[in-house]
């Protein structure tokens, strides 16, 4: 018997062990990623608790959270077995920001000022648009590839939430999943990454930024950093040294669920390569590009209003909101959230040379630039957008650029069939057949 007891107390300790070495580093960023999602999706999308840990928070080891939520407090909170508890705290117009026991939740805090989309039809308003039929649409074949996105009633193989389709600037499809609306907002992920390069769009137009000088980073000027370029950054080719994988923990995870100023960790990294040698997608590089916008104003109110002014509420996107880090700058690699009739907006907004209603917001050759592959990337990606040039989506047309986010979030911009498609879901390529959808949407427009 005591063999057995023995055999047992080793049995157990090799099982504390292992989830010492594999598990408990983790922990921090598992409650960290939990709080953060139950916060933004409870307050900014009104999720119940329940619905988001099996729809969300239905991942690999972040399931093992445990969660609660303080409407009273505007706060959620999560741990991992009584451990390493993290919380997220939402303040009303900036969304939801994972905190750390430094945060003063009392400081007072500056909103953006929003401005109201104007009364029209959608997309170039949010009145609900008239009904357009095209005679060279087949929609039953557009109908039967929307609904072969969705899963059957409890099933969970293509985990698709939002289809919405534009073409020749009309809506001529859109579906959502069981409690999901055309009012329901959702997560961009990494598509926030082509928001924050139309800020700088904004500002070239304007003059007021020259991406192909030297990036103003003050803390870089005495190194070989000070020749990188925001143009080396915007197209991911500035040669720092970054690792994004979200299967471990690494700078991405680090970033997003610890930092208190996200933007300075991409700051902080030494040189790998010289600039425009080497591409490497990098999280950090974005949010770094952010804190570069921020540094373009002389007051945080002047920099929290030209993400809207200049872009989100010009458009008409006035379900979006950019959450923010700890800092106060825009987490711009991650954390915008939208409906997905907006996130279409944007991709109108790209797919008219960056005309929007008659009114110029980008130069069309800045959205040449932005889908012009960078040269080290094999024809996939450009300015803060992914390409289509290489031929990943086989059969998609060459010239189609897009947003793109973490389990499968697209705004597909084809210029060549005059046509926006958005999905949003929570599976990605291949685990969703992105190929076959965009090609039953293309083909069902005839010429």
């Amino acid at each position: 018997m005591k063999k057995v007891f023995r055999l047992l107390g080793i049995l157990l300790l090799l099982i504390i062990l292992y989830f010492g070495f594999t598990t408990y580093p983790k922990l921090d960023l598992i409650s960290g990623f939990s709080a953060k999602s139950i916060a933004s999706g409870h307050f900014l999308d009104n999720r119940s608790k329940e619905l988001i840990e099996k729809t969300d928070n239905d991942i690999n080891l972040i399931d093992l959270a445990t969660n609660t939520i303080d409407d009273a407090g505007k706060f959620a909170t999560s741990n991992v077995y009584g451990l390493k508890e993290r919380k997220a705290i939402y303040r009303e117009g900036l969304g939801a920001t994972l905190i750390n026991d430094d945060f003063d939740v009392s400081k007072p805090y500056l909103l953006p000022r929003r401005l109201k989309s104007k009364t029209l039809p959608f997309p170039y308003g949010n009145i609900e648009p008239k009904d357009t039929i095209f005679s060279n649409i087949d929609y039953n074949q557009l109908k039967k590839t929307i609904d072969n996105a969705f899963d059957k009633s409890g099933g969970k193989l293509k985990r698709t939430r939002a289809v919405v389709v534009l073409y020749k600037n009309k809506l001529i499809a859109e579906k959502y999943d069981t409690g999901f609306t055309k009012d329901s907002k959702i997560l961009g992920w990494s598509m926030t990454k082509s928001i924050t390069s139309s800020a700088f769009g904004v500002l070239a137009k304007q003059g007021k930024i020259d991406i192909y000088k030297p990036a103003p980073v003050a803390e870089w000027q005495n190194d070989e950093r000070k020749n990188i370029t925001i143009n080396d950054l915007l197209h991911m080719n500035s040669g720092l040294e970054w690792e994004e994988n979200y299967n471990t923990i690494c700078d991405a995870t680090k970033m997003l669920f610890q930092a208190e100023d996200m933007g300075k960790v991409q700051l902080d990294k030494p040189a790998e390569f010289k600039p425009n040698t080497h591409w490497n997608y990098s999280s950090g590089t974005t949010n770094l590009l952010s804190l570069i916008l921020k540094r373009q104003f002389k007051t945080q109110q002047e920099y929290l209003d030209f993400w809207y002014s200049a872009v989100i509420d010009k458009i008409g996107m006035n379900s979006m909101i950019v959450e923010q880090d700890m800092s106060g700058t825009f987490v711009g690699s991650s954390y915008a959230w939208a409906t997905p009739r907006d996130w279409s907006k944007f991709g109108l907004l790209y797919l008219n040379k960056g005309n929007w209603n008659g009114e110029q917001i980008l130069d069309e050759s800045w959205v040449k630039y932005t889908a012009t592959p960078t040269n080290t990337s094999e024809g996939k990606y450009g300015a803060q957008f992914w390409l289509n040039a290489g031929g990943k989506f086989p059969d998609a047309p060459r010239d189609m650029f897009y947003c793109n986010g973490y389990q499968g979030q697209m705004v597909a911009i084809i210029p060549s069939k005059d046509m926006v498609i958005v999905r949003m879901g929570l599976k990605e390529d291949p685990a969703f057949d992105f190929n076959g959808f965009l090609k039953g949407i293309i083909e069902s427009v005839k010429k």
